[in-house]
């Protein structure tokens, strides 16, 4: 089957290429533009992307072809598992925001910021905006004054990124919860999975560093069980109703508090397990 590589810094996941509304055009463009598609949506534009949005992928990211059409490409992420389809995780992507697969070398970084901007040259101008925490790059050449230049796929010359935002890809992982807070206050947004907007697995995904399934129910499946009252900080906490798949996940935080990314509040959020929420608790689990 053939390959491609994500060419933009974050590139959203559709249902199918009639889901985008007007209001997504930042989204859609090459590069693309989650700040700007954030700042355009109204609250009621967010909660509307249920049904619409499914996941994201990032720069360099390997991809399945499944089909072309038209100005869309339905892809399959394999970095992320799901039960939907054992090679990855499905949906359709503006084909601009792909280009032609580039084997992937061995990252020399890993994106340690929230967000960073690539530049032509350091301290030049923003080239590609929007490589978001986690985002793995190959180093093109020596760093200078604090600058390394990165290969980017379908850009000829190195772009470069600030050493400061980056951390060596061989380091060992920061810890998921330390990384889930520094998402405190991001806005909830269906299939995110940036600091332009995540939802509630998606945040776990993004905590531990990927190599989870994407969605809640799938994490479910995966999580070591843990009884309650053994539960400590980092474990986690899914929520169902009745026979209903598991639709909500958060990180344990101590003292009968969680870290989620919540639809109702529509952001990050550290709050307390009421009564209410714990009724819909089918378990804790280990990733």
């Amino acid at each position: 089957m053939q390959r491609a590589t994500v060419a933009v810094g974050v590139g959203t996941v559709w249902t199918g290429p009639e889901a985008p509304r007007a209001v997504d055009s930042a989204a859609l463009s090459t590069p693309a533009h989650p700040r700007h598609w954030l700042n355009a949506m109204t609250t009621a534009d967010r909660a509307d992307l249920n049904g619409r949005t499914l996941t994201q992928v990032r720069l360099g990211e390997s991809v399945l072809v499944d089909e072309v059409r038209g100005d869309w490409t339905r892809i399959i992420a394999p970095r992320q598992a799901t039960d939907q389809d054992e090679r990855g995780y499905p949906g359709w992507l503006p084909s601009a925001q792909l280009t032609e697969f580039t084997p992937a070398d061995d990252a020399d970084y890993v994106v340690d910021a929230t967000s960073i901007a690539l530049l032509d040259e350091p301290n030049g101008d923003v080239t590609l905006p929007a490589v978001v925490l986690g985002t793995r790059l190959t180093s093109a050449g020596p760093s200078q004054r604090g600058w390394t230049p990165i290969r980017v796929p379908g850009v000829a010359e190195p772009l470069w990124g600030r050493l400061r935002d980056l951390r060596a890809a061989d380091e060992p992982a920061p810890d998921p919860l330390t990384v889930a807070w520094r998402m405190l206050d991001v806005p909830y947004v269906w299939g995110g999975l940036s600091a332009y907007g995540i939802d509630c697995s998606g945040l776990v995904y993004v905590a531990l560093g990927g190599g989870v399934p994407r969605d809640a129910a799938d994490q479910y499946a995966a999580a070591a069980p843990v009884a309650k009252g053994e539960e400590r900080a980092g474990d986690l906490y899914f929520f169902g109703r009745g026979s209903e798949p598991v639709h909500h996940v958060g990180f344990v935080v101590g003292d009968g508090r969680m870290l989620h990314a919540c639809g109702s509040t529509g952001r990050v959020v550290c709050e307390e397990l009421t009564a209410e929420r714990a009724e819909t608790l089918v378990g804790i689990g280990r990733l």
